[in-house]
């Protein structure tokens, strides 16, 4: 099954009762709340809080977004982005796989960040809670054959990943990369970007990417396991954009 919602990282302007309102309007079910802004890692008096108004408005907590960074030494402890996403209520726990990309990282940082997930997988997985890697540029989840490598490496039971359609692969490649990582993946970022030559990147109105991501559903509907699929950063940070394509991701599911 796959479940419509929105990362809250989306509108970090915004207040948690301020987000709650507009998933709900829109008519989605869940919410990944971000451990920047809304949901500070260590204050779990603060993600209660937020784990009640999200339930209290019928919603549900799909993940919690941490900015935990494996074999970084430089962030906050990973007992308290844990802590928050026990509080929150979250089934899954968001982390960046080190803060280097593939090509720029060699076998030491790679064992060194299996070694690391191992060992917070186990912490994770005794609340309960499965990991997940971030898909995501300047880490070595980079691409789909750094993901297969990690998560071959990483072969632990309560170890996932992210998925998010990579901006520099053709859709089609795209489309036969998620299908190699597949049984691992948990959740997906959804969006349309692309990246424009002397303009940069460009966010698209959801709509405009509703024939691939029709596809996309169809893959992870045929896995039988139950999905989230999560809009992020809208064009302009616009409420009014959120809502569009809030509307796309409903009919094309």
């Amino acid at each position: 099954m796959i479940t419509p919602g929105l990362l809250s990282i989306t509108f970090r302007k915004l207040t948690p009762l301020e987000i709650v309102a507009l998933v709900r309007d829109a008519g989605l079910q869940v919410i990944e709340w971000g451990g920047d802004v809304h949901v500070p890692p260590g204050d779990a008096a603060n993600a209660r809080e937020v784990r009640r108004i999200t339930e209290d408005a019928g919603l549900a907590v799909a993940a919690y977004g941490s900015y935990y960074r494996l074999s970084a030494g430089d962030g906050p402890d990973f007992s308290a982005a844990l802590e928050s996403a026990v509080a929150l209520g979250a089934p899954e726990i968001r982390v960046w796989a080190g803060k280097r990309g593939t090509f720029e990282s060699d076998d030491v940082h790679f064992e060194t960040i299996v070694a690391e997930a191992f060992r917070l997988a186990d912490m994770a997985e005794k609340a309960g809670i499965v990991l997940a890697f971030e898909f995501h540029d300047g880490t070595i989840n980079d691409t789909y054959a750094a993901s297969r490598r990690l998560l071959a490496a990483a072969a632990h039971p309560a170890i996932k990943t992210y998925w998010q359609q990579p901006l520099h692969v053709p859709e089609a490649e795209s489309l036969d990369g998620l299908r190699t990582i597949l049984p691992r993946v948990r959740d997906v970022h959804a969006f349309h970007w692309t990246v424009e030559e002397n303009v940069g990147l460009v966010r698209h109105p959801f709509s405009a990417g509703a024939a691939f991501w029709k596809q996309v559903f169809d893959i992870l509907r045929a896995t039988g396991r139950d999905h989230a699929v999560m809009l992020e950063f809208v064009r302009d940070d616009s409420p009014e954009a959120f809502q569009e394509d809030a509307r796309t991701l409903l009919a094309h599911l």
